[in-house]
């Protein structure tokens, strides 16, 4: 059967396969792959990873193990999930930025954060802060409207419209004063602090590297900053009586079901910096990479575009019927994961995929891999939106991984998908995009799967 008939797409074209980074040799020793990496971690993996079950390698006397198969992802994130935890590595590049909060929390702590966050990212709570989102967009496209013709950075926008909608879904007002500030914040860390370096993967986390120390100077401004945001957003004062406004609402509000506890200020510090910076730099990210491509596939653009027109019931955009852009947006983030990389450390012994791990092994899971594996996706590096609509088939839920999975899943999975679809199809509403610039956008891995530069683009009223 051909692809057209499998996904229910017109033959008259083949699909868009977007640009991808070359493959690494596949002989490349530990030291290259971590000057590789210093650059862009998806850049160190070579054909085997695509194509093998299980890859495994030396790292530093550690066993490594890329891990492929769905029933060994369950493994390691669901059926045995407290026996890994994040390696020193990440530890260290997250901690500064996100504290104690619920992205790298471990154990007893993380069991807390989760029950008490919960309910503030429930569908129910998530719908409440839609006319946030819904109300930034549509200032972000009057903007554009109003704005002289020219050259647009897509991506520049699309991470001032998340931040945004991040400070208004967490404390109900405009990042116009603070904004530029939490950017500059976001940009200094990724561009000198985020990337790991040779120290950072070899000593113990008890350990000190050379990195840590200016992390820690980071971290000491950083959470001052945040500390404001908080003060300020706490002056505008309470809704008494009212239904929560926004997420410092929610979180103010909740209370670990077990034990009644509230968050203390440096715990709710830890989880609004979490949210805020997970929240929006990966839908941001996501965001761009959809425009990206359908700006390179104006036929699937149309598509979306037609969808919108239907959807629109009395001036408002009813997400139920937004199907093929939500699959617009589930394949974009199987091509471009915003994680690209889960690395566990093994804290006791165990078996995985038949294979002995030793205490302190780790375990690679890599979406960025996982999504592109020649085992588990029919023509794996091509943009097809329709593979996540039917009648094809629904993706293993353990082949595809945006969000994680299992017990650790990204809480606001939901949240970052009504915002990315909404957002989508309300820019997509509204304009053409077109690329202007011809040179191949390569994705590299830092932090979240980024693009190497910001291509310039047409945006054209519709």
């Amino acid at each position: 059967m051909s692809i057209a008939e499998t996904y229910d797409m017109p033959a008259t074209r083949p699909p868009l396969v977007p640009p991808s980074p070359p493959r690494a040799p596949d002989n490349m020793t530990a030291f290259g792959r971590i000057a590789a990496m210093r650059e862009s971690a998806i850049s160190i993996w070579g054909q085997r990873a695509y194509e093998e079950d299980i890859v495994q390698g030396r790292f530093f006397g550690r066993s490594s193990f890329i891990v492929n198969t769905p029933d060994a992802i369950r493994h390691v994130l669901v059926d045995n999930y407290e026996n890994y935890r994040r390696t020193p590595a990440g530890y260290r590049v997250l901690r500064p930025m996100l504290g104690e909060g619920l992205l790298i929390a471990e154990g007893r702590a993380w069991k807390h954060q989760r029950r008490t966050l919960a309910p503030a990212f429930t569908p129910r709570a998530v719908a409440t802060l839609v006319p946030h989102m819904v109300a930034v967009t549509e200032e972000t496209i009057a903007k554009l409207k109003a704005a002289p013709g020219g050259p647009v950075d897509l991506r520049g926008i699309m991470q001032r419209m998340t931040l945004e909608i991040a400070g208004r879904t967490m404390f109900s007002f405009e990042m116009d004063r603070h904004g530029a500030a939490l950017r500059d914040f976001v940009m200094e860390y990724g561009e000198r602090l985020a990337r790991p370096h040779l120290f950072d993967l070899m000593l113990p986390l008890s350990w000190p590297s050379p990195q840590d120390f200016a992390r820690a100077r980071f971290r000491k401004r950083w959470t001052r900053f945040i500390a404001m945001l908080m003060a300020v957003r706490r002056a505008a004062g309470k809704n008494d009586g009212a239904p929560p406004r926004d997420l410092f609402d929610l979180m103010g509000a909740a209370r670990d079901p077990e034990t009644g506890a509230a968050f203390t200020d440096a715990q709710l510090g830890d989880e609004v910096a979490t949210m805020i910076l997970a929240g929006h730099e990966t839908t941001a990210t996501a965001l761009f990479w959809a425009l990206y491509l359908l700006a390179l596939d104006p036929l699937t653009q149309e598509q979306v575009v037609s969808e919108v027109k239907r959807a629109n019931a009395e001036g408002a955009l009813d997400i139920e019927r937004l199907k093929f852009t939500r699959a617009v947006i589930d394949e974009t983030m199987r091509l471009y994961p915003p994680v690209f990389l889960i690395a566990r450390a093994a804290i006791a012994p165990d078996v995985v995929a038949g294979l002995p791990v030793a205490k302190n092994d780790v375990i690679l899971i890599a979406p960025w891999l996982l999504h592109r594996h020649e085992k588990l996706w029919r023509d794996p590096n091509a943009f097809i939106p329709q593979r996540f609509m039917p009648p094809a088939p629904p993706p293993d839920r353990f082949a595809y991984l945006p969000f994680g999975v299992g017990p650790r899943i990204c809480i606001g999975a939901h949240f970052a998908l009504v915002e990315a679809t909404l957002a989508l199809a309300k820019l997509i509403g509204a304009f053409r995009i077109e690329l202007l610039d011809k040179e191949p956008v390569i994705p590299v891995g830092v932090v979240t799967t980024q693009p190497d530069r910001s291509p310039m683009f047409a945006v054209t009223s519709r």
